[in-house]
């Protein structure tokens, strides 16, 4: 399969630090050419949550986008959305048993050897990182180099994530990673839909260069 350059992650925690809506946040991002978008909530899945993430799912299908769920395979089986799942979810091999073969299944490695024991996961693509601090997590794990991601096999899609900011994407790419999973520099200082979309207008163009 081949991912988008970009990879745009709709993290609830996040959006609320910014007093910005998901819905208004998932429509600015697929009207700036967003091709698919990951819902992330690590709370409570309430009522109001489970109805957000559908409004989203339904925004991408009409937009011909990808639509991912983090961490919770039950959603995305009732959302028909691909799902990503980390060191610490469902085994990828249990989560390819619930969804099948035709959905999309994405697995989070965090070093070289998490990296190397995945490859034999049955998972569409590998997420590695994070590459540069970040904010999103609240205990991120340690820090890989850019020189570690080169030396990675390029046995399928390779998603960069962590700290991953205009100003060193290029680089990022550069060393190999297919796509860059983004959450809090696609989100500028004021929240509207305007904003947000010349925000993933930057992005695109940006990575096209």
């Amino acid at each position: 399969m081949i991912l988008p350059r970009l990879y745009p992650i709709l993290d609830t925690a996040s959006l609320a630090q910014r007093d910005c809506a998901v819905e208004t946040a998932a429509r600015a991002m697929l009207e700036g050419g967003a091709r698919i978008l990951q819902f992330r909530h690590k709370g409570h899945y309430s009522r109001a949550v489970f109805e957000e993430a559908e409004r989203v799912a339904e925004l991408c299908r009409r937009a011909g986008a990808l639509f991912v769920i983090d961490d919770r395979a039950d959603i995305a089986l009732l959302l028909d959305a691909g799902l990503h799942v980390g060191q610490d979810d469902l085994p990828p091999q249990d989560a390819r048993r619930l969804l099948g073969p035709g959905r999309m299944l994405g697995f989070s490695t965090h070093n070289a050897v998490q990296f190397a024991a995945a490859l034999d996961e049955p998972v569409d693509y590998l997420a590695f990182g994070p590459i540069f601090p970040t904010a999103s997590k609240e205990n991120p794990d340690p820090v890989v180099d850019l020189e570690t991601l080169r030396q990675l096999p390029a046995d399928r899609p390779l998603v960069a994530i962590g700290g991953i900011r205009r100003a060193n994407a290029l680089r990022i790419l550069a060393a190999g990673a297919d796509s860059l999973a983004l959450i809090n520099d696609l989100l500028p200082e004021t929240c509207t839909l305007e904003t947000l979309r010349a925000r993933m207008e930057e992005w695109q163009k940006l990575v096209r260069a």
